[in-house]
């Protein structure tokens, strides 16, 4: 039983009170929901502080992977069947847009708190299981890179205006209320806070991807 609770049952309890001393408790009863709502909120931005923390790890490690190089080593493919810096950042980029669509639709739906016990994937597993790389998926069609991308600094402008909207999405997100929204995905059941933060553990997934073709020995030296 929260505060406000016991204050009511205390008021509703009393003889009857003077005028003055009833607006004093209303003004208790007020402070005190004032003060829980502040809680509330700090413990909600902790944890969209931490959802947002992990967007720009992995927007930092992009960056610092891809950072100066030249068109031949964007293009550069360790075998024929093998995607290129290039395409792994186009295929990247598309996905952000097209997972966050798919996460949008998932929250827009009533919140569902009654589900989570169903979760048993823990935010740790999620990120583990999509940049575990010794595990090799085939990309849908319509995320099928072509290598478009012949510099870097095209390739971050397009990856940040895909990424933006959806921090703007999380700094005005209530975490307690994405976690309410469950839905289902291949691993499981997720809540609305996963389905997230698998934006950034595929873009994180990938980025392993170039670091693995950059370590190719047959990488261009410039």
């Amino acid at each position: 039983m929260n505060m406000i609770a016991i204050a009511s049952i205390a008021t509703a309890s009393l003889a009857p009170l003077s005028a003055k001393s009833r607006l004093l408790l209303e003004q208790k009863n007020q402070n005190i929901a004032l003060i829980l709502k502040k809680q509330s909120i700090k413990r909600n931005y902790v944890g969209t502080d931490s959802l947002l923390q992990y967007f720009n790890q992995t927007t930092a490690e992009l960056e610092k992977q891809v950072a100066g190089l030249s068109e031949a080593q964007l293009q550069f493919k360790p075998a024929p069947d093998k995607w290129s810096i290039s395409q792994c950042l186009e295929h990247i980029i598309r996905s952000e847009r097209m997972i966050f669509d798919m996460a949008k639709k998932g929250l827009d739906q009533d919140p569902q708190p009654e589900r989570r016990k169903e979760i048993k994937m823990t935010d740790d597993n999620l990120k583990n299981a999509l940049t575990d790389r010794s595990h090799k998926y085939q990309a849908p069609k319509e995320l099928q890179p072509e290598g478009i991308y012949k510099n870097v600094k095209t390739a971050l402008t397009d990856f940040n205006a895909a990424r933006q909207p959806v921090l703007d999405y999380i700094k005005k997100a209530d975490a307690e209320d994405l976690r309410n929204h469950v839905s289902d995905s291949p691993t499981g059941p997720i809540d609305g806070y996963q389905a997230l933060m698998f934006i950034a553990a595929h873009c994180a997934r990938h980025t392993k991807q170039i670091a693995e073709i950059k370590a190719d020995p047959n990488f261009p030296k410039q």
